[in-house]
């Protein structure tokens, strides 16, 4: 059960001569529920409360997070958060002050017209075993699974220059999943790829005649891909399906920018990045036909809120514009040291943990072509759907994707299915030869509730929405 807390009296009991105090409350609750091979195998809820305490002492932020929500808990981890701070400032590599947290107010809340109890534990169980049934359209579909998660998460943010700010997020993850065999020859075929559907929004999410239409379509691509030919091999073009496209831009892209590790915070974890400061305003990261924006402020995606978890109010900004790299994924720490422009994307994954720079919703936006155009255009080449592998180096450069299904593309027109459609690349050169982005009819809203990166480990939400693209002369292949 959530516990009433009142944080600016709390705050009134933290006792430490720090520069800035800041209270940061998270309460989240998890309900997951799932069906594999017809029986429910998951039905639970969990929670988590409690409050980071971060004070700036001597140009150096220190953290201490605490499930003790009384004056006597907050006041103790204030005092283990400035000592933190005391002793990182021994060896400081940048002195910060008050303007690393600037004051802001105000509320946010998820759109949405059903609520989380417009669906019993019993409505979900049931929606999901019929989605079970429509997977299981022939006893070659040996296994195959439905699940969903709610995830109601409060948000509460306070400061001793006055920021007071309230976020409440609705938050649902969706995934169908069939594997079907012959003899040695095994396919699966899932609803979005390997992360699943994740969006912010209400339960009319869990639509119950487009799911038993997805549960079908998906059933029969599974065995479809029994029958099929392995991908070819050779330089051509490719089509990439939006749920593809999302892997895409979260490692390349996303990634990428992340202004920490270029400024090597994560290098000996999470790795660096090729991209270096002096790229910003003059690198030419993609064909002009590539835009792209970090946008948390899109209705329904994942990672859309007002504000990140220092208090900085979030704004829809470009990262790159007609190809060139114009903005870095940079927090307000971030941007004061590198000198850069940013967005507001530090972030935390609980309570527990301090925030770094991490993704939000970063997408790519939609051009004119419709889908017919993009396949139109290609003589030889491969269109591909959902992810299903994914390899990046440790500097977010050279990459190798697999995918679940594939069309062939055979002088402008869709033919034959393949199966193990695979393509690899470098990133710069990968995103130069993008020559189609479809139109909004082409357009699909995708993101992941498992993004790892930070010491200790930090888990979190991430957004990507785009429409399908074009790319020329690409390195593909089949195989497993």
């Amino acid at each position: 059960m959530k516990i009433n807390v009142d944080l600016k009296d709390l705050l009134s009991a933290v006792d430490v001569p720090a520069q800035w105090v800041g209270i940061r409350e998270v309460y989240e609750a998890h309900t997951p529920r799932m069906i594999r091979d017809g029986v429910p195998v998951a039905n639970s809820r969990t929670s988590t409360h409690g409050v980071m305490v971060e004070v700036l002492v001597d140009g150096q932020f220190g953290y201490y997070g605490t499930p003790d929500m009384t004056a006597v808990g907050v006041s103790s981890a204030a005092q283990r958060a400035y000592q933190q701070a005391k002793i990182a400032s021994r060896n400081s590599i940048y002195s910060f002050d008050e303007s690393a947290r600037p004051k802001y107010c105000g509320n946010y809340k998820s759109p949405f017209s059903k609520d989380r109890n417009s669906l019993s534990a019993g409505n979900l169980n049931e929606i999901l075993l019929q989605a079970y049934n429509n997977l299981k359209i022939s006893d070659k579909i040996v296994s195959a699974s439905s699940l969903c998660q709610i995830i109601e998460s409060s948000f509460k943010f306070v400061s001793s220059n006055g920021s007071d700010i309230m976020q409440d997020f609705l938050m649902l993850e969706f995934d169908l999943s069939a594997t079907a065999v012959d003899g040695t020859n095994q396919q699966t075929r899932t609803f979005g790829g390997m992360r699943g559907t994740c969006r912010q929004m209400g339960l009319e999410f869990f639509d119950k005649y487009e799911i038993m239409a997805n549960a079908n379509r998906i059933g029969e691509q599974a065995l479809e891909l029994l029958h099929a030919e392995d991908c070819p091999t050779g330089e051509m073009d490719i089509v990439i399906a939006p749920d593809q496209m999302m892997l895409q831009i979260h490692e390349s892209i996303g990634h990428a920018l992340e202004v920490d590790r270029i400024l090597g915070d994560e290098r000996n974890y999470a790795g660096w990045s090729f991209v270096k400061l002096e790229d910003f305003g003059s690198l030419q990261y993609g064909s002009e036909l590539m835009n792209i924006t970090f946008d948390p402020t899109l209705e329904s995606e994942f990672a859309s809120y007002a504000y990140d978890d220092g208090g900085l109010k979030a704004t829809k900004e470009y990262l790159i514009k007609e190809g060139l790299l114009v903005r870095g994924l940079g927090g307000k720490e971030s941007q004061i040291r590198s000198g850069l422009e940013g967005v507001a994307n530090f972030r935390s994954s609980g309570w527990n943990r301090a925030p770094i720079d991490r993704m939000a919703n970063i997408n790519l936006e939609p051009g004119d072509s419709s889908f017919n155009e993009l396949i139109e255009q290609v003589q030889n080449g491969v269109y591909m759907e959902s992810n299903k592998s994914w390899s990046i180096d440790d500097y977010r450069n050279k990459f190798q994707f697999g995918c679940e299904y594939g069309k062939l593309i055979e002088n402008g027109k869709l033919t034959k299915t393949v199966k193990n459609p695979n393509y690899r690349g470098i990133s710069t050169p990968f995103w130069n030869s993008l020559k189609g982005v479809g139109n909004f009819d082409t357009y699909g809203i995708y993101g992941t509730p498992n993004c790892g990166k930070g010491e200790p480990n930090q888990v979190i939400r991430v957004g990507h929405a785009s429409p399908a693209c074009l790319f020329n002369n690409v390195q593909v292949f089949g195989g497993v």
